[in-house]
């Protein structure tokens, strides 16, 4: 399994995926389809699935002008709002990519659409997750169709119960900003500190891991003194809303 990481528009990333075993290959979130294809015609390889974070039109829209230049491809979404899809698919639902498996995790909290992709190289013993706008290195995605308690059963029961050594792809760049506001809250943080200074120097910070993200990301980190004392909450679902309050405000 390999993943390519497409940077698109001004801070996104589109993915690339590719079953190095089957020879096929999907795309994630193609929102500047030519840059995508570009990297699917080098490969050589058949393109027989896209699949899509969420509807915000920042992720999914490419998905009409991939649907045509590539007839019969199989699209997979959360809900109706996905443009061209061909299957929705529900919590847990899992399906098979060439010779890879994938599960759909329902991750409500930033839209009710929002799908993270657990993709398994079983003969590699690999894995990663896509994870749109719900998590981010460093950070999660605003609260705009969700609860926190929506989010926090996202990043912290579903998300944080993968394996610490899956590789987590997001759907933004938004890294060192997030540090920023990370060091703010959760200061001592030595692994955190470490992971700043480390992506501070690349220009492209996607792979973290799961195990990564639960030492130093503060909304995986809600259950730890120095969040609570920051926050002045104890209960960590009311850590994490007043985390999120703090973030859209820093």
């Amino acid at each position: 399994m390999k993943v390519i990481p497409v940077p698109c528009l001004s801070d996104n990333y589109a993915y690339v995926l590719v079953d190095t075993e089957g020879k096929q290959v999907a795309v994630i979130d193609p929102v500047e389809p030519e840059k995508v294809l570009k990297h699917v015609e080098a490969l050589g390889m058949e393109l027989t699935a896209l699949l899509t974070t969420h509807h915000h039109a920042d992720h999914s829209a490419g998905n009409n002008e991939v649907a045509k230049a590539k007839p019969g491809l199989e699209i997979y979404g959360g809900d109706s709002r996905i443009p061209s899809m061909t299957k929705q698919l529900k919590d847990g639902e899992e399906f098979t990519f060439g010779s890879l498996h994938v599960r759909a995790i329902q991750t409500f909290g930033h839209t009710t659409s929002s799908i993270c992709y657990y993709v398994q190289d079983k003969h590699n013993d690999e894995r990663v997750v896509f994870t749109g706008d719900t998590l981010f290195v460093g950070g999660c995605g605003r609260l705009f169709e969700g609860t926190p308690q929506d989010m926090y059963d996202s990043l912290n029961v579903k998300l944080a119960a993968l394996p610490r050594d899956t590789k987590v792809y997001a759907g933004h760049e938004y890294t060192n900003s997030n540090f920023k506001f990370a060091r703010s809250v959760d200061g001592d943080n030595s692994d955190l500190i470490a992971k700043a200074v480390r992506c501070a120097a690349l220009p492209i910070t996607m792979p973290s891991t799961i195990g990564e993200e639960l030492d130093t990301n503060p909304f995986m980190r809600v259950d730890q003194p120095a969040l609570q004392k920051a926050t002045g909450k104890t209960d960590p679902v009311e850590v994490l809303a007043a985390v999120r309050k703090m973030k859209d405000n820093f």
